[in-house]
């Protein structure tokens, strides 16, 4: 296979790999409790009863890093590039913050130029060991138009312990190469003891250790990109600032000239823990994403019930009314419109003669046909005034709006729903010509319409015994779709059975 065939097939692999995290998946199923930390069960608990509005911080994989890359000395001797390695652990504190630990080791050297040699400047070489912690800020981890990044950049501030050994050349050189251990003063610098650091570690030479410890803030910054839900690749740019200044990681001093160490890695991420405990560090994820997703296709809102308006309540609503200002109880079809059932151009609540024949067309503004009345005719017109005699004197209902009845998980009435139904009795008593037709809601299984049964018996039963609601004026209506907690109640006209036979006696709920 030659050198094209290996980058197209490695392009290709990245493309696949990026194509499926492009996916919507956001992170975690915020329904999953194996994912919460014991503490805080009682939110997730609040939250998923929408008792509480926000969700919570799932546990989160650590990540281990790796990382090599070339360093040098910014100091007053002309540095050569050297090299260095880290390894850390990294935590995400939330989704911007997270906190990390490494351990670092450079190896670095620096020849003066012939300016440098004539102030008295010399080779060296520096060893130095590095114990940190950063605090790490995710640049990029919210976003309002996209999913989980793919791509953490990042800033960071923080503070190493640092060990450093500086070794300087000159012919007399009791090291490898002619080279000696700098101790903060050598032959032909002035040692004043000022800014010098007590060596404090490392082998003993002629009784003095060869290391000295000094405090050094870290800053600098990266960038990491996902490979996937383990893995992240990136580089970083680190600088680390001796404090108090200190002059002589090169082995040599110049006034107000403090040195600092360059060190940039190429770094390798991988995120450990349990998955099916932990999601991944919460910095490759948008905090957004609940939010966003919920707006889209709610699974968790409790959204209110649909209420469509109808002007004219002749039972279509305004946005499919063709006829908005249908007069009250003016029988209308499925657009709205009035009814004409003849065709006479007369609506049927303002058509005398319901049933005109075409050869007595046209008719007047009552709907009444220009033909000469049989007599056989005068029988039906007496028997349809009849009826709308009667329809005009049917009793009808004006009690208005009646509250609903919620459950709590289970069939009986709690002391809020008695209440309410106190209330509903009230104004029953007040409305005598309605009656009351009681709805229950369940129809997913067969224990779930016992339950809808049971609420709406329960229901009935209070108003009949405590409130003295007489049976004949409740319709028992159960098994609806709708909302299984809830009880409504609807005034109305009709009549209809006030008991009805339990479906599933032998599904009957135990509370």
């Amino acid at each position: 296979m030659n050198t094209k065939k290996i980058l197209l097939s490695v392009a290709l692999a990245l493309f696949v790999q990026v194509s499926l995290f492009a996916q919507t998946d956001w992170g975690w199923d915020w329904k999953d409790s194996s994912k919460i930390a014991n503490k805080d069960l009682p939110q997730f608990n609040e939250f998923l009863n929408n008792q509480y509005p926000y969700p919570t911080k799932p546990r989160n994989q650590w990540e281990l890093g790796f990382g090599v890359g070339p360093s040098f000395i910014l100091g007053d001797v002309n540095s050569k590039i050297g090299f260095g390695g880290t390894v850390s652990m990294r935590k995400a504190l939330g989704h911007v913050f997270s906190v990390r630990g490494s351990l670092s080791g450079l190896m670095n050297a620096g020849t003066p130029s012939d300016f440098g040699r004539s102030v008295g400047q010399v080779d060296y070489k520096n060893q130095a060991y590095m114990l940190g912690v950063d605090m790490i800020a995710s640049l990029n981890t919210s976003s309002y138009y996209r999913g989980n990044p793919k791509s953490n950049i990042y800033a960071l501030l923080g503070y190493s312990l640092v060990g450093s050994r500086a070794l300087y050349k000159n012919a007399q050189g009791a090291q490898p190469d002619g080279y000696n251990i700098f101790y903060g003063q050598r032959p032909g610098m002035v040692n004043t003891q000022e800014g010098l650091i007590t060596t404090m570690f490392g082998e003993t030479v002629n009784n003095r250790k060869s290391y000295s410890l000094m405090h050094a803030v870290n800053v600098g910054a990266g960038v990491s990109f996902k490979i996937s839900d383990k893995m992240n690749v990136g580089v970083e740019q680190k600088f680390i600032i001796t404090t108090p200044g200190y002059d002589y990681l090169d082995a040599f001093k110049a006034d107000n000239n403090n040195d600092y160490i360059s060190f940039t890695t190429v770094r390798l991420n991988v995120n450990i823990g349990n998955s099916d405990r932990k999601v991944q560090p919460l910095y490759w994820i948008n905090p957004n994403n609940f939010v966003y997703s919920e707006m889209n296709s709610p699974k968790h809102m409790k959204l209110p019930k649909l209420m469509l308006p109808d002007g004219d309540k002749d039972g279509v609503t305004d946005q499919f009314d063709m006829e908005p200002n249908t007069p009250k109880g003016a029988p209308v079809d499925t657009h709205g419109v009035s009814k004409d059932t003849d065709g006479d151009g007369v609506p049927d609540y303002r058509d005398k003669e319901l049933l005109t024949l075409q050869k007595c067309f046209p008719v007047n503004n009552d709907g009444i046909g220009n033909c000469p009345e049989p007599a056989c005719c005068k029988e039906i017109k007496d028997m349809m005034s009849t009826m709308q005699s009667t329809s005009s004197d049917k009793v009808e209902c004006a009690i208005g709006t009646l509250p609903s009845v919620q459950f709590k998980g289970t069939t009986k009435l709690s002391k809020d729903a008695q209440a309410v139904l106190a209330a509903a009795a009230a104004s029953l008593k007040a409305n005598p010509t309605c009656n009351v037709k009681v709805i229950g809601y369940g129809t997913t299984s067969k224990s779930a319409q016992q339950q809808s049964w049971e609420r709406v018996n329960a229901v009935i039963k209070y108003l009949v015994e405590k409130q003295g609601i007489a049976e004949g004026r409740i319709l028992f209506v159960y098994a609806q779709d709708g909302d299984a907690n809830v009880v409504d109640l609807q005034g109305t006209t009709e009549q209809g059975p006030n008991t009805v036979p339990a479906p599933h006696p032998n599904l009957k709920s135990k509370n």
